[in-house]
């Protein structure tokens, strides 16, 4: 029953991530830069986990909830970045020329 104890773990730090937005438009775009390699790094641990508890294929209903809210959570963040850094690089990099 260890199993459903670590995918509810996995699920509450999603959920944290998620609820734990930082102020992106304060930050720099190297700050940025490397808000974004976290996010994916995140994402690629997140989704190991989760192959490895489908492997063990004991609560699938759990295991698909994880995947679409890391998924999702994961969009929304690059997203936000995306928007976010493009603006930086244009503020910091092309209006210094």
């Amino acid at each position: 029953m260890k199993e459903p104890d670590e995918i509810e773990k996995l699920i509450d730090e999603i959920s944290f991530r998620k609820s734990n937005s930082k102020n992106y438009e304060k930050m720099k775009a190297e700050e940025i830069s490397k808000e974004l390699r976290e996010i994916m790094k995140f994402e690629q641990i997140s989704f190991k986990k989760i192959d490895e508890f489908k492997k063990a294929q004991q609560n699938p209903d759990l295991i698909q909830y994880a995947k679409m809210i890391c998924k999702n959570t994961v969009e929304r963040e690059v997203a936000q970045l995306q928007e976010i850094y493009l603006k930086k690089i244009d503020e910091e990099y092309l209006n210094s020329k």
